[in-house]
């Protein structure tokens, strides 16, 4: 089978996440084959450097042999059992190995499927806290410019109008304060104050992107604005739920990124990189003091009662405790500063090119905002095209270049990655 012949089939039949599929008169869909390391190949021989690790999620190489290993040794056991009042050892394995390296506060851990059910969970289980104990708290408090996922309660805590716009109408009504990535710190803390005091009583939890709003055109800000957000909430009486999804497992240089701002929240959502790519898998983290909150007789209506058909996947559990593995065998968190130096210094002088607005960095997240370009040139489309040529798959945000590579890209790779990039934003 060739590109185009799969491509056409795929078209027949399929609508694409994040797409407007009449793009695809013009531009070609690429039917991938196989994986292997940093790069992934189509049918037509053609080889591609994976700089966002395939939306964020493969952390240590396509096909990787270790976890390959793993994966195979567990599915000729057991693939999958239902978890409600069943368990098996590789999501209790899991559950101890993730309650031993978070903060220390989150002792108990729900799993799920995907990141946008975690966050679900983790405003359902706020919300639900309050009400056993008598109380009525319908709000939520996001940061403006965030990005928490496109299922309903989800999205309608985001503030990203192009996800979010259309479906205002049937969205819960939430709370958005100003965000530290766009405005000064001082500002943004002042601001999620007094929201807290205006409504008080009445707000559930805070939630918040630690240190990368990523979908939010990658803007960044520092973990003192969490620090003192965390003393905000307990004077508050709020929960603080760290979205980590995008950003846990070692992206902006810490395992966590809240371990940068010294502080435990309340809840703790993870996924996309839990499993390096493998499975989909996400989890919510949370004090005993919540777990307590929900612990009482059936009949006595408290309990939490959420449900997915593949929670605590067995294979999905099995994988993710392979990742751990391989962070703590390989010493991952360390060896990447080599190469967060390397991106670091080969991207910051970008910034003095006419069309370049601002280089950022936070771990192996890095972003370079382009200026001077109209929105209907659709400027990220054309560098995307252009680095594909040069077998550098990127998949810009706008007018943000971004890179969000695997932890096994080579130094050699990095090189490349930004030379690419460098090239085009002198001729694009």
């Amino acid at each position: 089978m060739t590109n185009k012949m799969l491509m056409q089939e795929d078209l027949k039949y399929i609508f694409h996440p994040c797409t407007q599929m009449k793009d695809h008169e013009k531009i070609p869909l690429i039917p991938i084959k196989r994986g292997k390391g940093a790069y992934i190949y189509d049918f037509d021989g053609h080889k591609y450097l994976d700089c966002i690790s395939s939306w964020w999620v493969n952390l240590f190489g396509h096909s990787n042999d270790y976890i390959n290993l793993k994966i195979r040794g567990q599915i000729e056991e057991l693939e999958h059992v239902i978890f409600a009042g069943f368990t098996h050892k590789p999501a209790i394995d899991l559950a101890k190995r993730l309650v031993s390296i978070t903060p220390k506060a989150l002792t108990k851990i729900f799993f799920a499927d995907n990141g946008s059910s975690a966050i679900e969970i983790a405003l359902k289980m706020s919300f639900q806290y309050f009400k056993n104990r008598g109380e009525s708290r319908p709000l939520f408090v996001s940061l403006e410019n965030s990005y928490h996922g496109e299922t309903l309660g989800a999205l309608a805590v985001s503030d990203t109008g192009l996800y979010k716009d259309i479906y205002t109408d049937i969205l819960l009504k939430t709370i958005q304060a100003k965000s530290p990535a766009l405005v000064d710190e001082n500002d943004a803390l002042n601001d999620m104050r007094n929201l807290l005091k205006k409504h008080k009583g009445k707000i559930a939890s805070v939630v918040i992107e630690p240190l990368v709003q990523c979908a939010g055109s990658m803007k960044m800000y520092n973990p003192s604005y969490i620090t003192k957000l965390r003393t905000i909430c307990d004077e508050e009486g709020v929960f603080l739920i760290a979205d980590e999804i995008a950003v846990g497992f070692g992206r902006t240089g810490s395992m966590f990124a809240c371990e940068q701002a010294g502080i435990s929240p309340d809840f703790l959502c993870l996924s996309k990189g839990i499993t390096g790519g493998y499975m989909p898998l996400s989890c919510v983290l949370f004090t005993q003091d919540i777990y307590d909150a929900f612990y009482c007789d059936y009949n006595e209506g408290k309990s939490f009662l959420d449900s997915h058909s593949y929670t605590g996947n067995t294979l999905a559990c099995a994988v993710a405790n392979a990742v751990l593995d391989i962070f703590e065998n390989d010493n991952i968190i360390e060896k990447n500063r080599e190469k967060i130096d390397l991106i670091r210094d080969l991207t910051k002088p970008l910034e003095k090119l006419s069309n370049v607005k601002e280089v950022r960095q936070r771990g192996m997240i890095c972003a370079i905002e382009l200026q001077g370009y109209d929105a209907k040139e659709r400027i990220g489309l054309k560098f995307f095209q252009e680095a594909l040529k040069e077998g550098i798959y990127i998949r810009p945000l706008g007018n943000i270049i971004y890179f969000m590579p695997p932890y096994v890209i080579t130094d050699k790779e990095i090189r490349k990655m930004v030379g690419v990039v460098e090239e085009l934003l002198h001729v694009v």
